[in-house]
């Protein structure tokens, strides 16, 4: 049995939502940047230019680099060999996002009532915490600072399985022309196949938290991201919505086997500035 304090966690939970929101993934700064480079669309390629800037000076003053820092959401893998010790876990992670939101003077965006008296809570939190429980004595955590007005661009259909390929390519291409430049592209966009209708939803979140230049392991999932990101580059949507052929800088499958009658679809957006850290203990 692996003890882990989780004062250590707490720390770490709290270092990580700070860089992440300070500091974007290099494989995302490159990818930015090779597009600029392929860009034809004038107006698209400047916008490429001012993003990767803005990164460039955030990176370099510790500034963040969205002024919506996001809801805290935490993907937590914990072996079956692990004892905490020093305190809840759960109250361990609602903690460190509380104090790197307040002392690293990232902006607080949740409110505790959805629907009546939206006051907020002034600590960004509750985070939304997703556990799974693994084999072995290690501890995985993935922290994502997931902006509001990506996520409000994303959706959930049930399809029917007689839909199948053709059905999902014009599901998601019908959206992504829907929301247009609503969601600050270039996007990233996440897709869970499968399941149920909260499993789905679920799958396409975690799809997020995939650096560009990974390939998908399995090669129908990896043609059809492609074949995805191809499509959705030839709407010519461009950056910011102002046309060129830079929409999409990734598309992420995940697939669970489902009922025979469903076919349930979530897409989930992320925007250009695509945070995430992961740290393991």
């Amino acid at each position: 049995m692996k003890e882990i304090d989780l004062d250590l966690v707490q720390q770490k939970v709290k270092e990580a939502f700070i860089d992440a929101n300070y500091h974007l993934n290099p494989d995302v700064r490159e990818a930015l940047e090779k597009a600029y480079l392929i860009e034809t669309n004038l107006q698209g390629k400047e916008v490429l230019r001012v993003l990767t800037d803005n990164y460039k000076i955030a990176d370099e003053g510790n500034f963040p680099l969205c002024q919506d820092t996001g809801v805290a959401v935490i993907f937590c893998e914990i072996g079956q060999e692990i004892h905490f010790i020093n305190g809840d876990l759960n109250h361990c992670l609602n903690h460190a996002v509380s104090e790197a939101y307040e002392t690293a003077f990232l902006r607080k965006s949740i409110v505790d009532s959805p629907l009546y008296n939206r006051i907020n809570t002034r600590q960004n939190t509750p985070a939304i915490i997703h556990y799974e429980i693994k084999s072995g004595d290690e501890l995985k955590i993935t922290v994502m600072p997931k902006g509001g007005g990506s996520e409000n661009m994303s959706c959930l259909a049930m399809l029917k399985p007689a839909d199948a390929e053709e059905g999902l390519i014009n599901l998601v291409l019908s959206h992504i022309r829907k929301i247009g430049g609503n969601p600050c592209p270039p996007i990233i966009v996440g897709i869970g196949i499968g399941g149920n209708f909260e499993t789905c939803a679920y799958l396409a979140k975690k799809s997020l938290i995939t650096e560009i230049d990974t390939v998908n392991p399995d090669p129908a999932l990896a043609e059809l991201e492609q074949k995805l990101m191809n499509l959705i580059n030839e709407t010519g949507i461009g950056p910011m919505g102002l046309g060129g052929k830079t929409t999409c800088l990734k598309v992420s499958v995940k697939t669970l086997p489902c009922h025979i009658a469903s076919l349930p679809v979530a897409i989930n957006i992320e925007c250009h500035a695509h945070r995430f850290k992961t740290i393991i203990i």
